[in-house]
């Protein structure tokens, strides 16, 4: 009878460890149940962790766009030479001018983005702090948007909300405090920076974790995959690529300072996650995963870099002015945009409805049927 009751207790003991590491719904069971792991598109009874915090950025992000497309109103402020001229005044700017399908780059100027005479010459240095909201055109919003969700909810729902925001936050600024130094004149928003720290984040956490987690090699062409894609997408006019580069530094830092250790009791063999997490080397290496030194050699280089980077930009510090190649990473030329902060002189000849721009050293002629042009259309047209 004693030796019944003993074993009782030892399965009851068995049980209850287990059960300390169990998932409300495993991956094999959310497939089977047909349900997508992303807050949008599932009952709020049934999220395995509260993504709150992803969802409200990316709420935030298209209200900033729908602002500037309010505020671009390309139908009344461009004469309806537009793209997709049904959309009235969300409709956007020609290929030509943006593209990235977006507005114009008088709208990015007054809505918030980067510019160099109005960051340095002007002073206004509230655009650090607006830029990273801005996306240069749909393509982007799309691409980014798409990526955040992706690579945020993940993050989210293994190390919380609270984390996970306070990296993108410190990522977003310090890519927008990096693209301030190497700002051209030419209007260029830092939305992307906030995505790539996160990346920079994941990528902290594998290494940090990786004898922890299974199927990390995927994860990592998966993470690589993200980032290649939105490099070259900033490239492109009007995405400044720097703010992706101080984005990652952050956030790859951030990483090893605060994702010391996932939520151990959503991570039992969690297939659900980018990687898979395999809670019983968790158990063995848990007191190992939580570096004290690690952590705070991270912060003091992250405090140190970041700290520089705000004297740098208090002082006005233009790197392309040291740097001549610089420019580059941030825009390649192509003949189908120009990545050029240099404009060239142009003559125009207006009469009562027609106003002709003619612009010898690019050898570009055009005829718009009306006259009032905003200076920075004019310059697009000129370089």
């Amino acid at each position: 009878m004693g030796d019944n009751s003993k074993l009782q207790t030892q399965i009851e003991i068995k049980q209850a460890i287990a059960a300390r590491f169990s998932t409300e719904l495993t991956a094999d069971e959310l497939i089977k149940e047909d349900r997508v792991p992303f807050p949008f598109f599932r009952r709020l009874s049934q999220k395995r962790a509260n993504t709150w915090i992803i969802s409200l950025f990316v709420i935030l992000h298209l209200g900033a766009f729908i602002a500037t497309m309010i505020v671009n109103d390309c139908q009344e402020n461009s004469h309806g030479d537009c793209a997709l001229k049904p959309l009235r005044r969300f409709s956007f700017q020609p290929l030509s001018e943006n593209p990235l399908l977006g507005p114009s780059a008088s709208a990015l100027d007054e809505i918030g983005a980067l510019r160099k005479t109005l960051l340095t010459n002007n002073y206004q240095l509230w655009r650090i702090f607006t830029s990273p909201w801005l996306h240069g055109g749909l393509f982007h919003l799309i691409i980014n948007l798409s990526s955040v969700i992706f690579v945020g909810i993940h993050l989210e729902q293994e190390f919380g909300p609270l984390r996970i925001g306070l990296i993108y936050i410190l990522s977003s600024i310090t890519g927008s405090l990096v693209a301030s130094l190497f700002v051209q004149d030419r209007p260029s928003v830092c939305s992307s920076g906030a995505l790539v720290g996160l990346l920079g984040t994941l990528l902290s956490g594998l290494i940090r974790n990786w004898k922890s987690y299974t199927n990390k090699f995927a994860g990592l062409v998966a993470t690589m995959t993200i980032l290649m894609t939105n490099l070259v997408l900033g490239l492109i006019p009007y995405i400044n690529n720097f703010a992706n580069l101080g984005g990652f530094m952050s956030g790859f830092l951030l990483g090893f300072v605060l994702l010391f250790k996932p939520q151990q009791e959503k991570l039992a063999r969690n297939k659900g996650g980018l990687f898979d997490f395999d809670a019983k080397h968790f158990v063995k290496r848990r007191n190992t995963l939580d570096k004290p030194v690690q952590r705070g050699a991270a912060l003091v280089i992250f405090a140190f870099l970041l700290t520089g980077i705000i004297i740098a930009v208090l002082h006005s510090i233009n790197i392309n002015e040291y740097c001549s190649w610089c420019h580059y990473f941030d825009c390649i030329p192509s003949k189908w945009w120009s990545c050029t902060d240099k404009a060239f002189h142009c003559e125009e000849m207006v009469n009562s409805e027609h106003l002709t721009l003619s612009c010898p050293n690019t050898g570009r002629f055009r005829v718009f049927p009306f006259t009032n042009i905003s200076e920075a259309r004019i310059y697009l047209y000129s370089v």
